[in-house]
């Protein structure tokens, strides 16, 4: 089988650095499916992205796909021919979609008889036919938001496109994409070597751009050395550079030849509080911050530039020229805001509205302050507190410090508060209230900030709920998923014990302006409890185990979360598949009798066979033995418990009837059976196991 290697490079102006990895693996997924759905398949797949460029190279590319063979069936004899031995129309039309002659048709038997039959060898697909479809396939599909036109074309792509290089072998693979032909050159540096370079074949390419053209088109071996350049030049400060995941991806995507060099700043800006400086330094100019061995921010950054200078002094005084107004102000904005408290900023949330139909902040803000009040009282927290911190928690969203940095709200409202003199929980729960942001963030540590956390997205929730703006599919603007999942790993991760049903009534209950729907408990309750999936999702535990918990209608998460654990726990055991099942065939028994069961106490004048007795005898015995540990809470030990009685439930499967002919005799083992079912059923619904 004949193969050779490819390369596609899409050279375009400066692509986006946030989305540039995001649409190179998209580009690389789109036309390997491609030319795999066709049969072209290749020994390995490279893929390269830089500001300038995304390419992609296919090792052993089969130049040719394999032949197949296509079967067409046509109308059976008996409609194919008419009396005489003729062909139908139906016939005729079967070879004129073939595009044969009707004497080309041949036959074939199934179990219904003689039918008209067409084999065809179709050839495979042809490389450099297919490649040019699946390039603009790739290109066509990848997800950006929103494209652009340049010049008179009407065409369309996140950047203008320059170049355009294929090449198969050594030889170019002609195509136009994106208005752009195909060629066999690719373009250096802008800079160091602005010039169209050859490229002779796809091995030879990243070392043509690197060695001549100064461009690393390897993008993670371009991070790499970015992070090493930082690191030493954190290290040459006596400090450590603090890299954060998400720029050296933004930096990486930046650069095509990076060198790092590091500057300072002057140290009165260290009166700024260090994360408004850090916030300056990273959003605006992409630089990295450094920290002694204490973990205090250093008066110097790190910056990373696309070129390599001959006076490097000359670039690093650049830059801390730039950065000098943006550090002045942030520290215009701290010493501004700290000359009015926050309390005096209460008033006017009036003049900004939370959502439409539900009020400003200041309303919003009110109702945490009463519902933060309640959770704090149940949870053995300090109501004044909470209600103290709802009261200010709002009030940084009118600062200047926020206004320009909105990264910063509640750490910015945290220093206010402290500045005001206010209680340490209360400055605790300006940050803690947006705890957790995210998935695995980490969780309030404060009863205040834990109130103030639960009731802020609960109030959301209900009036988001209450007004019909429920998430639909992957619309949720509000990021109401987030908000639930939150509320969900409060109270489990805290070991909350506050029923969902109590805290979306007190969130209902609080003084709304308008009128909330009338089904917003049951439809946010119903939501909420199914968020639990992605969490378990998470912890590998099946959504079954999570199904079994939620038939049985409970509200309260930290209860439905020790269910769980022990349900998972039980699946695991050697005989959990048993008595699964032997719940299954109780239930569908059950179900197919509903005839009421006189009493539920077994009669044991009616117990005739011996495997009857035995289950019954065991089944007292166990519900005695295991209340105390239901009771207590320990469900994993319970479940673990029950599985003694296995032995005992098959052996009556295997010698009684349940259906008896007496009917006081099958009523008094439908009432055995349910007896059982409801001493699994304590726990979960384990049949749907």
């Amino acid at each position: 089988m004949s193969t050779q290697d490819f390369l596609v490079e899409i050279g375009t102006e400066e692509l986006p650095p946030k989305a540039l990895k995001k649409l190179a693996n998209a580009f690389q997924q789109g036309v390997e499916a491609h030319l795999q759905s066709k049969g072209l398949n290749f020994e390995s797949s490279k893929l390269f992205a830089a500001p300038r460029r995304i390419a992609l190279r296919l090792k052993a590319l089969q130049v040719q796909g394999e032949a197949s063979k296509v079967e067409k069936l046509g109308p059976y004899s008996n409609v194919a021919f008419d009396a005489n031995g003729n062909p139908t129309k139906a016939a005729e039309g079967f070879a004129r979609a073939n595009k044969i002659s009707f004497e080309e048709v041949g036959r074939t038997t199934d179990e219904k008889g003689e039918r008209l039959y067409y084999a065809q060898e179709v050839p495979g697909a042809n490389a450099t036919d297919e490649l040019p479809t699946a390039i603009t396939d790739a290109l066509n599909k990848l997800p950006i938001p929103k494209r652009m036109r340049w010049g008179s074309s009407r065409i369309e792509f996140v950047r203008p496109v320059q170049w355009i290089l294929m090449l198969l072998d050594n030889k170019v693979v002609e195509a136009n994409i994106l208005g752009i032909q195909s060629n066999y050159f690719t373009k250096g540096h802008r800079f160091h070597a602005n010039r169209e370079l050859v490229i002779t074949s796809p091995d030879a390419y990243e070392s043509i751009l690197k060695e001549q053209g100064k461009v690393m088109t390897d993008y993670e071996e371009r991070k790499e050395l970015i992070r090493d350049q930082v690191t030493a030049e954190g290290e040459k400060l006596g400090g450590a550079a603090v890299i954060d995941e998400d720029l050296l991806d933004e930096v990486a995507s930046l650069n095509e030849w990076p060198t790092a060099l590091a500057g300072a700043f002057d140290e009165l800006f260290l009166d700024v509080p260090a994360q408004a400086l850090i916030s300056s330094m990273k959003e605006h100019q992409k630089y990295f911050h450094v920290v002694d061995k204490n973990g205090k921010l250093l008066p110097n950054f790190i910056t990373v530039c696309n070129i390599e200078s001959k006076d490097p002094q000359q670039v690093i005084h650049g830059n801390e020229k730039v950065i000098r107004p943006r550090l002045a102000d942030a520290k215009f904005f701290w010493d501004t805001d700290r000359k009015v408290s926050l309390e005096s900023r209460f008033e006017k949330l009036d003049t900004v509205v939370w959502v439409q139909k539900l009020g400003t902040l200041k309303d919003k803000a009110e109702r945490l302050a009463n519902l933060s009040g309640k959770i704090a009282s149940a949870i053995g927290g300090d109501q004044a507190l909470a209600e103290r911190a709802s009261k200010l928690c709002k009030t940084d969203l009118l600062s200047d410090m926020v206004l320009e940095f909105s990264d910063l709200q509640g750490l910015a409202g945290s220093y206010y508060a402290k500045h005001d003199g206010e209680h340490a929980d209360v400055c605790a729960a300006m940050v803690e209230q947006y705890k957790p942001a995210f998935s695995g963030d980490e969780l309030p540590a404060t009863q205040t900030g834990l109130a103030l956390a639960l009731a802020d997205r609960l109030d959301s929730l209900v009036g988001l709920f209450g007004i019909g703006q429920i998430p639909t599919g992957g619309k949720d603007p509000f990021a109401l998923r987030r908000a639930s999942l939150g509320v969900l790993r409060l109270l489990v991760e805290k070991q909350i014990n506050i029923d969902l049903s109590q805290l979306i009534d007190w969130a209902i209950d609080n003084n709304w302006a308008i009128e909330l729907k009338d089904d917003t408990k049951a439809k946010l309750t119903e939501y909420m409890l199914d968020r639990f999936s992605a969490m378990y999702q998470d912890q590998n535990i099946p959504a079954v185990v999570f199904q079994a918990v939620r038939a049985k209608g409970i509200t309260q998460p930290l209860d439905i979360n020790a269910r769980v654990q022990a349900v998972f726990a039980f699946s695991k055991l050697d005989s959990a598949e048993a008595l699964a099942a032997a719940n299954k065939r109780v239930s569908n028994i059950l179900a197919k009798n509903n005839a009421v069961i006189d009493t539920p106490v077994i009669d044991e004048a009616l117990l005739q066979e011996d495997a009857e007795k035995v289950l019954a005898k065991e089944l007292s015995s166990k519900a005695a033995e295991v209340q105390a540990i239901f009771d207590a809470g320990n469900y994993a030990e319970y479940l673990t418990a029950l599985t003694s009685l296995r032995s005992s439930i098959d052996a009556f499967f295997d010698s009684v009837m349940v259906m008896a002919d007496d009917e006081a005799v099958k009523k008094n083992r439908l009432a055995l059976l349910n007896q059982l079912r409801n001493l699994f059923l304590q726990v979960a619904d384990i049949s749907l196991l």
